[in-house]
């Protein structure tokens, strides 16, 4: 009965070691069972797969290198028309005139060259785009009784403004106000006036390099092409009407036309 149950136990053993996947009683090799292999010892440590590095993404186009341009050579200074009718029709159409960039409305010139008194401002006002011409309304009707005073009338007048639009908010500086710099002496070459009235300003700053405080009640000279041209500055039509206490100042201003006549 012993016997028996001991093959049992023996043949139940034998059972359970196939399950747990042992077919055979002696390996090759002697083996450690109870025995942990080193914690550093790469051999019993299980092997892993490096990983398939995948190609990058492409950077975006902004971060990507890019050839450097090719050097422009900056374009030369503006020509000006030399002829008046040629510079006239430049001053009306052209896409290069200084000071036509600020509206598409341009407010062209009225009168002819030599004439005996050139009116100067340095662009128009904003009732003067509105109305297609320089010294509009109000401020134009002053500006007539002003020349009425001195025996002249703006039709013997040449009648101008140095920008042919209205910057916004009525100021410009930079390679802008370079622009009309040049355009305002070769302006003054091809008008040839008489005597030269400066109306507001910024035309009395930029022809006569001073503010219009200063230049009150003096008469000017502007050196043009070796010579010189009589002017006088006065405030702008518009700003009288706003300060009529100013009106006394532009006059003495214009009296001084009529010294020697």
């Amino acid at each position: 009965m012993g016997g028996r149950n001991s093959a049992l136990l023996a043949e139940s053993i034998c059972d359970w070691w196939l399950l747990a996947g042992v077919d055979s009683l002696v390996g090759e090799q002697p083996a450690g069972w109870l025995v942990a292999p080193p914690a550093n010892d790469a051999a019993a440590r299980p092997k892993r797969l490096d990983p398939v590095e995948a190609d990058p993404p492409p950077l975006p186009a902004v971060l990507q290198r890019q050839e450097a341009p090719v050097p422009v050579d900056p374009a030369g200074p503006i020509a000006f028309p030399d002829d008046w009718t040629e510079f006239q029709d430049w001053l009306a159409t052209g896409s290069d005139v200084p000071g036509s960039q600020w509206d598409a409305r341009r407010i062209a010139p009225a009168g002819e060259p030599g004439a005996p008194l050139m009116l100067l401002t340095a662009w128009p006002e904003i009732d003067d785009q509105q109305e297609g011409v320089l010294f509009s309304g109000a401020a134009g009707q002053l500006l007539d009784a002003m020349l009425r005073a001195i025996g002249m009338a703006r039709a013997d007048c040449y009648v101008a403004s140095l920008a042919v639009t209205r910057p916004a908010g009525g100021r410009c500086d930079g390679e802008e106000a370079a622009g009309l710099d040049r355009l305002l002496w070769h302006h003054l070459r091809l008008a040839r006036p008489g005597r030269l009235l400066l109306i507001g300003g910024d035309i009395v700053r930029m022809a006569a390099a001073t503010s219009l405080v200063d230049a009150r009640g003096k008469l000017l000279e502007i050196n043009q092409d070796g010579g010189k041209v009589d002017a006088v500055a006065v405030a702008h039509p518009a700003m009288l009407l706003a300060r009529p206490a100013q009106k006394a100042a532009a006059w003495d201003s214009l009296k001084l036309f009529n010294r020697g006549r």
